[in-house]
């Protein structure tokens, strides 16, 4: 049966009890957890479930021990209803942002490099066409920001999509590679030196981007080179302002997005180092959920980020 056919017979069978017993499902790991959050007897949900593999054509569960646990088949309908309560939740923001007699809501996410320039002509942008549009804006890291961009939290999110196994779920248009700069306080002993050895930083203490953040790969990356591990006592944060905070009142260094080294350093507020690294960044760039539409303020965005033809209002 091609996906053609199936897609609205899918439609017409599909119940949204159904799905909620699934993501219930995802969350507390049990078949019996889940109906029991939702205050179905386990009869009740066990036959609700057999409903929706006879839509589906394909075992969603399959018994372990005196327990059950999802297929292959049954991960991916899990996945893809994320994605539905997601697009719900989106929905369900502007709307309420409607109600209220604002333009709606555009929910964004960054990483910290496209701040300073991309990020801030955009929202520019976006709020002269749309002055009364409501816009959060959330900084965080590369798989934070899908988490959420997954979960419906956000409409659009900038940084970086690295799983092929996601190409399908999500939009990835590029923006532009990422340089990093090593940065210290102003009144730290190396912020004068002409030349700097990556090595001799091994000496100070760090402040580095979380485990599994792109940045922070790439640093480990930089330390496997010098076959030295990374510092020990380290201090993980995302946070720029943190991190700002804590090299000016200490000989700790850092490392950041060029763009906003330069931006801090003007300022007076960082030190920018001379100092190379070898590894590079991959490119940033734009994602939003394919199977999702985005409401007419996230598109303008989109279009000004890229700094393509504004679409028609």
């Amino acid at each position: 049966m091609t996906t053609a056919v199936l897609t609205p017979q899918l439609l017409n069978r599909l119940r949204m009890r159904q799905v909620a017993l699934i993501l219930a499902v995802g969350e507390h790991g049990t078949l019996r957890k889940a109906s029991g959050e939702l205050g179905m007897t386990q009869p009740a949900a066990t036959k609700m479930i057999q409903e929706l593999e006879s839509a589906l054509g394909q075992r969603l569960f399959e018994r372990v021990g005196r327990g059950q646990k999802l297929t292959l088949a049954g991960t991916s309908v899990l996945r893809h209803f994320h994605g539905l309560r997601g697009t719900f939740e989106s929905m369900s923001r502007e709307l309420a942002e409607l109600q209220l007699g604002s333009a709606g809501r555009v929910s964004l996410g960054s990483i910290m490099a496209p701040s300073p320039k991309l990020l801030t002509h955009a929202i520019i942008a976006l709020k002269k066409a749309y002055p009364l549009l409501s816009v959060d804006v959330a900084l965080d890291t590369s798989d934070r920001l899908l988490e959420l961009l997954r979960e419906g939290v956000l409409d659009v999110a900038i940084g970086r999509i690295r799983d092929a196994h996601r190409a399908t779920d999500y939009i990835f248009e590029p923006l532009e590679n990422e340089a990093l700069a090593v940065v210290v306080g102003v009144h730290h002993p190396l912020a004068r030196k002409k030349t700097v050895e990556f090595s001799s930083l091994l000496d100070y203490p760090w402040i580095l981007q979380p485990v599994g953040s792109p940045m922070r790969e790439v640093l480990d990356q930089e330390f496997r080179m010098l076959q030295a591990l990374p510092p020990r006592g380290l201090i993980e944060t995302a946070s720029i302002v943190t991190t700002t905070c804590l090299l000016a009142e200490t000989d700790m260094v850092g490392v950041v997005p060029q763009s906003i080294a330069d931006s801090y350093a003007a300022h007076g507020q960082l030190a920018v180092l001379p100092c190379l690294i070898e590894h590079k960044m991959e490119a940033f760039g734009s994602i939003i959920r394919s199977d999702r539409p985005l409401s007419e303020a996230a598109k303008f965005f989109l279009a000004a980020l890229h700094g393509r033809a504004i679409p028609a209002k």
